[in-house]
C-alpha cells in the first residue's frame, strides 16, 4: 500500500453520468428560462479559483438565473444557439435591471428575512 493510496477515488462504474445529468439539467434549466421569459440577455462570468465558469441569464423585468458551464467558449455559444445576445460580464458589467429586481425582492428584518449584508 502506497503513501497516498488513501487519498485515491474509487469511481463506480457509472461515475461520470451522474456529471453528465447535472449539466443536462442546467442545459434544460437555461433552455426553460431562456423560452418562458421575454427580453432574455446571457452575461459569461469566468472561472475563478472558487467558482466553474457560469452562465448567467437575465430576463427583461431583472429575473435572473445562473448555472455553470464547462469553459466560457461553451457559454457563448451555448446563448448564440438559444438566440439571445450574450456578453462577457468583464466587459458589460451586470446588468442595472438585475440589481433592481434583487432590490425588489430582498426581504426585510421585518418579513423574518437576513437583513441585507
Amino acid at each position: 500500500m502506497g503513501l497516498f493510496s488513501s487519498f485515491r477515488r474509487r469511481r463506480s462504474p457509472g461515475a461520470g453520468s451522474s456529471a453528465k445529468a447535472a449539466r443536462g439539467a442546467a442545459s434544460r434549466h437555461l433552455e426553460d428560462f431562456a423560452r418562458t421569459r421575454r427580453g432574455v440577455e446571457g452575461f459569461v462570468e469566468p472561472a475563478t479559483t472558487v467558482t466553474p465558469a457560469t452562465l448567467l441569464l437575465v430576463a427583461h423585468d431583472g429575473e435572473w438565473t445562473r448555472r455553470p458551464v464547462p469553459d466560457r467558449d461553451t457559454a457563448f455559444g451555448f446563448a448564440r444557439r438559444l438566440g439571445i445576445p450574450v456578453y462577457d460580464i468583464n466587459l458589460a458589467g451586470y446588468p442595472q435591471r438585475m440589481r433592481d429586481y434583487n432590490a425588489r425582492n430582498r426581504k426585510s428584518p421585518d418579513d423574518g428575512g437576513a437583513a441585507p449584508a
